[in-house]
């Protein structure tokens, strides 16, 4: 912890040191240029490793005191198996039995599933979390539970992280829903099948030691191999990795509100009317209610215009996989599998393509997919009138849930936050959002039931609506009208200790979360 903080370029107070480590500020967007070069694990020798390529042990125990585990490491883990997910909890367990503590848990993201680990925390086996932290784990975070400070990145800060060296992962857990006993693993085959393991590249890459844990061990070669056994260490059999049915959360289902299904409607109208809908575009919709909806609105005017999207950006899900099937989208570019659609689509079908955030994400790579998007539709928290945006706080300042690839995604051509005016009677619009996560020059549109805000920036978008009948409002019009309907909301107040931080896509923090209760 550390009292020290100043204000970054976006007027936020933040920390200029977390868990030890001395931070950079965020700078503004593109401003911050890292300098010197990759990190990387330690060389080993292959005449250490078993000439059979058999790196089997019995226990996840064992396997943790093979790779050395020690106080005060890093254990990462992934989650493509979301609240399926069963290893996660297996690892602070055996780890519980060995008689470590105050190591750092380093999730791509954790769930419901994984309030487990606040026994771990409690005890002092685990010091702190640096991932999403939503649920049971958001709330004790919030309430100033944990020892250090919560780090929260997208998935494309995460792999950034590992790769500069910012966190050094020293054991890696990897559920694998199929591998050999060489380390080759595949999240597309086997009874938990989840579709890819891309969240899993980076730390299989960088980790000094690579534990591979799969319920459906097969003979040498794995294929296709989405994790390679020449980054492995160690492979441990267990009788079940995790549920595959509940890849698919409460996020993942099409909406039924009539005012949410019109905010989809509309964005959908919106880019028919804008003519960025057109053929050979492409965008990426995500897995939430409404963003599922507009997928379905967008395919009927595909369909109605007969315009084919040259790719898709996933998280994929059937209705993403049934426009590839009906030849609306020519490829399938994933990052997650959302449903067990996907996974079967990313098994069968060859253009349906599994990526990692390297390609997809990373800030500091030579370009990645996301400035490609033609158009790209999220959700959002909390929106205020200069069109930043929160994705991870309640307006009480709570913590809900992770970033994801949110941020990674505002590099699109067109960003859209499909947004409800109101949550519990709360205007989602507001003069300051609680929670910094994304800032206003990268969001274009804002879509509510009430009507449409256009960033001012964008006077291309504003002259292409010129002439259409969308209800299109000046943003401070929008929030205006949602405060003369149920009045203006006190502001929480503030406490004074840190309880998380929120990095920029670059490793910059960009603002902080604060202790409530």
């Amino acid at each position: 912890m550390t009292s020290e903080f100043d204000k970054n370029t976006a007027g936020r107070l933040v920390p200029f040191h977390v868990n030890g480590r001395e931070q950079v500020p965020f700078k503004g967007v593109g401003a911050h240029r890292p300098a010197g070069r990759k990190a990387a694990p330690q060389l080993v020798s292959c005449a250490d490793y078993p000439d059979s390529g058999d790196k089997r042990v019995a226990t996840i125990a064992e396997a943790l005191k093979e790779c050395g585990l020690e106080d005060g490491m890093v254990v990462s883990s992934h989650h493509h198996l979301r609240n399926g997910d069963a290893v996660g909890n297996m690892v602070f367990d055996a780890a519980s039995e060995i008689g470590v503590k105050d190591l750092m848990w380093f999730p791509s993201a954790s769930f419901p599933v994984h309030a487990n680990q606040i026994a771990h925390l409690d005890s002092g086996l685990l010091h702190h979390i640096e991932g999403s932290m939503n649920g049971p784990l958001g709330d004790y975070c919030s309430r100033g539970k944990m020892q250090g400070l919560g780090v929260l990145r997208s998935h494309g800060g995460r792999w950034q992280a590992i790769q500069d060296g910012e966190v050094h992962i020293d054991v890696a857990v990897i559920a694998a829903p199929s591998a050999d006993a060489f380390g080759n693993a595949t999240g597309d085959q086997g009874p938990a099948a989840c579709g890819l393991l891309g969240f899993a590249l980076a730390d299989s890459i960088y980790a000094e030691k690579v534990i591979v844990v799969t319920d459906n061990l097969v003979p040498f070669p794995c294929l296709p191999w989405q994790i390679q056994g020449n980054n492995v260490d160690v492979v441990v059999e267990v009788d079940s990795i995790g549920d595959p049915t509940k890849i698919v959360s409460g996020t993942t289902r099409l909406t039924q509100s009539p005012d949410r299904r019109r905010i989809a409607e509309l964005a959908a109208q919106f880019c028919v009317d804008t003519g960025i809908m057109q053929d050979g575009f492409s965008f990426q919709a995500g897995a939430g209610g409404t963003t599922l909806a507009f997928a379905i609105y967008l395919r009927d005017w595909m369909r109605k215009e007969k315009v084919t999207a040259r790719f898709a950006r996933g998280g994929s899900t059937k209705y993403m996989v049934e426009m590839l099937q009906e030849g609306l989208i020519e490829y399938i570019l994933d990052g997650q599998t959302f449903d067990l659609d996907g996974v079967r689509s990313m098994r069968e079908d060859p253009r349906h393509i599994n990526t990692s955030p390297f390609t997809s994400y990373n800030f500091h790579g030579k370009g990645n997919f996301a400035s490609m998007i033609d158009v790209c539709v999220l959700g959002a928290t909390e929106v205020d009138v200069k069109f930043n945006a929160n994705v991870v706080t309640h307006s009480d300042g709570r913590l809900l849930h992770g970033i994801g690839g949110w941020q990674n995604c505002l590099a699109a051509k067109c960003t859209m936050l499909l947004v409800p005016s109101f949550r519990d009677r709360i205007p989602v619009i507001m003069d300051d959002v609680t929670t910094l996560c994304g800032p206003g020059e990268l969001v274009d549109v804002v879509v509510t039931e009430r009507g449409i805000a256009v960033n001012p920036r964008r006077e291309d978008l504003l002259n292409a609506v010129a002439g259409s009948n969308l209800p299109i409002k000046p943003i401070q019009e929008l929030r205006a009208e949602l405060d003369s309907l149920c009045g203006v909301p006190m502001r929480p107040k503030r406490s004074e200790q840190p309880v998380a931080v929120v990095k920029w896509v670059d490793g910059t923090v960009l603002d902080t979360v604060w202790r409530v209760g």
